[in-house]
């Protein structure tokens, strides 16, 4: 597939550059709209506008909402205001509402006055709600009957529908508009035409409410393998649907949100190609990654002056070399607790248990772990203390013991904090992938070098 994909694009630059628009339109024809956006995202802009100015309408739609945000952006300024509205007319309601909502307010409601009415207000209604839920992910276009039909008038409906999408049931709602439950098509195709569709009606029917959160939603889909689910408003009347495609999409957009959060950075960084907005994101995390460097180092400064008396520098000296070994164990341990715990709540696997029972667990995870590493850290110190001439100082055993129990306690507390920050973080309402980005990690390194210190003074003394 990577090989016809190189292909295409050779096939495609090779007659932009010989202007032979015939067969680029005939080349494109045959191609699918997924493929071009490939093609679309590695080629200039005055290519693209060859590409646009070769494709068909509906291609055009297609392929404007299948490209990345960053290729999407600049296409938005290559596209005249006619030709972008005549695009988005194109596409379903979801999709147009996905695309608009990356346009300047003014700019998309200059796109908006340019499409029909009827679908322009199907549109608003859909940016109405938040991005990040059901209601902004949803398929406006549904199939509904009313409860007093019958299955000859619910197959009609269906052959009169104006629907691209495949479904699978077509949903039931009383006079009032009401939703009651779906039927399956199954059912439709083989019950008698004059069956009452009351009597077919599964009123166990599971659904979402237009503002429930997108993960949510991902999570009942996993939990009870759906194909679509229906979306319901707060007067419990149905408003539209998702489907399974769009599910994954979302899916998608979640695990890549988390990985760039845990990350220290943002997915902005993918909805622009200027290197300076990427470095100011960048920043954005790492400016205050390096102020709480700037307060371990505070720490060790302050300890140093407690070290020198006597002959404890000698001392200081020795710890000073596990200082790194600490702070990258137990900030590695912390995080590898919270990597759990958030793909936990993520999923919804944690979300059922308590936090008691989430702690009894990763507690004797984290026991073993800090024993392991206090014993070989030990043992470390032993070797080093023999070489670095610190048993002059100090009675090496009560130094070796200082710096197991250290490290011992270092890492408890770091996975402690991994484990209760992103429940409480999600209790809060912040996202619980920041847990285990580097502010926390770095505040880990403070708090573990801190205790270290401290622990090796009173013990190692």
């Amino acid at each position: 597939m990577v090989d016809e994909q190189r292909q295409l694009l050779e096939q495609v630059e090779r007659l932009l550059e010989s202007g032979d628009v015939s067969d680029l339109r005939e080349l494109l024809a045959d191609q699918r709209s997924s493929d071009i956006a490939e093609v679309v995202e590695l080629v200039d802009n005055d290519q693209r506008r060859d590409i646009f100015d070769a494709m068909d309408t509906p291609t055009s739609a297609e392929v404007l909402e299948k490209v990345d945000e960053a290729t999407r952006a600049e296409l938005f300024e290559l596209l005249k205001d006619e030709e972008l509205s005549r695009l988005v007319g194109e596409l379903d309601p979801d999709d147009a509402a996905d695309i608009l909502s990356e346009l300047p307010e003014g700019e998309r409601a200059g796109v908006l006055e340019r499409i029909p009415a009827a679908e322009s207000a199907e549109i608003r209604e859909l940016m109405s709600y938040s991005e990040d839920s059901a209601g902004g992910i949803m398929d406006p276009l549904v199939i509904s009957v009313r409860e007093d039909a019958t299955v000859g008038e619910a197959v009609d409906k269906i052959r009169a529908a104006e629907i691209d999408e495949d479904f699978f049931s077509v949903y039931v709602v009383n006079k009032v508009g009401r939703f009651l439950g779906d039927v399956r098509v199954r059912f439709l195709l083989t019950r008698p035409e004059g069956t009452r569709i009351a009597d077919l009606v599964d009123s166990d029917t599971i659904y979402v409410n237009a503002n429930t959160d997108q993960e949510e939603v991902r999570n009942i889909f996993s939990k009870n393998d759906l194909i679509v689910v229906p979306v319901l408003d707060r007067g419990h009347k149905l408003v539209g649907r998702i489907t399974a495609d769009r599910v994954i999409e979302v899916a998608e957009e979640e695990a890549a949100e988390d990985l760039y959060t845990m990350a220290g950075t943002d997915r902005d960084e993918l909805d622009t190609v200027s290197v300076f907005h990427a470095a100011r994101v960048r920043m954005t995390w790492l400016l205050p990654c390096l102020i709480g460097t700037g307060v371990t180092a505070l720490v060790l400064m302050l300890f140093h002056g407690k070290f020198s008396v006597e002959d404890l520098s000698l001392v200081y000296t020795a710890a000073l070399f596990f200082v790194p070994m600490i702070a990258a164990i137990s900030g590695n341990a912390g995080l590898q607790t919270s990597a759990i715990v958030v793909s936990g709540l993520a999923t919804g696997r944690l979300v059922a248990l308590t936090l008691g029972q989430v702690f009894a667990r990763e507690v004797r995870i984290a026991l073993l772990v800090a024993l392991s590493c206090g014993l070989l850290g030990g043992v470390a110190c032993t070797i080093l203390t023999h070489f670095n001439g610190a048993e002059s100082a100090v009675e090496p055993a009560r130094l070796v013991f200082a710096v197991g129990v250290a490290m011992f306690s270092a890492i408890m507390v770091a996975t402690t904090l991994g484990l209760f920050l992103p429940f409480l973080f999600r209790q809060i309402g912040i996202d619980p992938a920041i847990s285990s980005g580097p502010l926390v990690t770095t505040a880990n390194d403070s708090t573990s070098v801190a205790i270290y210190m401290t622990l090796t003074l009173l013990l190692a003394t």
